[in-house]
């Protein structure tokens, strides 16, 4: 990476943290915002970055990936991970805790900081399991996790089974607060479905998973959370009903966030169809129906909805190309969301642009108590610069990540990242 000093000039500045959407110049120095204001010399030695034509954010945020380091480095690594959110317009990220071994413990939490510092592409932020092994039966050492780097508790690709073992979680992790991050997903329900129960499920002749599968476990853990005075987050949400239990716990003043995926809010059930049943549109929770597609929208709409996050799940491509019920759950989204949410969701007309940096930056920043999501002066310059204009095509044979499992390939977008800071320095790729 770059000098750390630079004048970013003649760029749309959107700063939801601060109210702000305006044709400013940016002074990065020692690694902070230095100072925000119309017109701007650029100091001795400062470099100069022309933003004419392009907007400025605080960093993207994705509060859900998986790299896969350690363990299964030949899907993902720290360092192919943190260049693919680099590329995607991303200065952050959180982990998930199902790596092997899983993060679990203290060891683990400072390997991935460790390593993520070693390249610079992006910060990343680990996310530690709520119990050892991810087995479901004793709380694993979160605050030694927390010490070492963690910024929230998770067991993702598996929810908390026990209730009594996410009430210890909720009430143990007040003490740090952080919140607990549940996939949330009855695995009784689920059985061996493979794809959201429905009509289209019915006509292709799969398994399904219901959409109950979700929402009786955010209806328990909400319960549990109310009596708990806990922070809750549900992860990926799909569906229209857990949504409007979200909706009402938050109106009655509790600690619950939520986040959405690209993929829920762009493709249905009917998408596997269309698609001849790619393994590329098979993930957890599942392509859920049109009805559940259309609140999501209107939960990003009316605030219910916090972040928009990936859940970057990369797969050796091997693993990918069988047949749908017996491939793994998960897709790409570090190289895709920017460009998507621009286009799809901006373009459209469905949300502004501040908006969109709120789901994308200052929203998740916020649940994960990160010091990141605002331009504020004397707050870390992690900057993204995007064009909102920029036409671009899918291409996954060029994304930085390892793996290629994306059911956007081929999609005609426009809006794209052009650069991302991280700590005032400029990412090169």
């Amino acid at each position: 990476m770059s000098s750390d000093r630079w004048v970013l000039r003649g760029g749309r500045v959107v700063d939801p943290s601060q109210d702000l959407d305006g044709f400013f110049d940016l002074l990065v120095e020692d690694g902070c915002v230095s100072k925000i204001e119309e017109s701007l010399s650029a100091p001795e030695g400062c470099e100069v970055f022309d933003a004419t034509g392009l907007v400025i954010c605080p960093g993207l945020v994705d509060m859900h990936v998986h790299f896969r380091e350690p363990g299964q480095e030949y899907k993902e690594s720290i360092e192919t991970g943190s260049r693919a959110a680099a590329a995607g317009g991303f200065t952050a990220v959180a982990c998930m805790a199902n790596t092997d071994p899983v993060n679990d413990k203290r060891s683990v939490t400072a390997h991935i900081v460790a390593e993520a510092e070693r390249f610079g592409y992006a910060r990343v932020h680990p996310i530690g399991a709520v119990s050892k092994g991810m087995a479901g039966e004793e709380l694993a050492e979160i605050g030694e996790m927390v010490r070492a780097g963690a910024v929230a508790v998770s067991d993702d690709g598996l929810p908390v089974k026990n209730a009594e073992l996410m009430r210890r979680a909720l009430l143990y992790a007040r003490h740090f607060d952080i919140p607990v991050i549940q996939h949330a997903e009855d695995l009784d329900l689920t059985g061996t479905g493979v794809m959201h129960e429905g009509e289209v499920s019915t006509r292709l002749g799969l398994p399904g998973i219901p959409g109950s599968s979700e929402d009786v476990v955010v209806a328990r853990d909400l319960i549990l959370t109310e009596d708990s005075g806990g922070r809750y987050h549900v992860a990926h949400l799909s569906t229209a009903r857990s949504l409007d239990m979200v909706r009402q716990a938050k109106a009655k003043g509790m600690a619950v966030t939520c986040e959405v995926t690209p993929h829920h809010l762009l493709l249905t059930d009917e998408t596997i169809a269309e698609m001849e049943f790619s393994s590329d549109t098979k993930m957890k929770p599942p392509l859920r129906s049109e009805s559940d597609r259309q609140a999501l929208l209107a939960g990003l709409v009316d605030g219910t909805i916090d972040a928009i996050a990936s859940d970057h799940a990369p797969h050796h491509p091997d693993e990918k190309a069988v047949e749908f019920s017996c491939s793994p759950f998960g897709i790409l989204g570090l190289e895709t969301t920017l460009s998507l949410c621009l286009d799809r969701l901006v373009r459209s007309g469905t949300l502004t642009l501040t908006r969109l940096v709120e789901l994308l930056s200052t929203g998740p920043a916020r649940i994960l108590g990160l010091e990141a999501g605002s331009l504020a002066v004397g707050r870390p310059a992690d900057i993204t610069v995007f064009d909102s204009e920029r036409r671009v095509v899918i291409d996954k044979d060029h994304f930085q990540s390892k793996s290629r499992n994306t059911p956007f390939e081929g999609w005609k977008l426009q809006g794209g990242s052009v650069v991302t800071f991280v700590g005032g320095r400029k990412v090169s790729l």
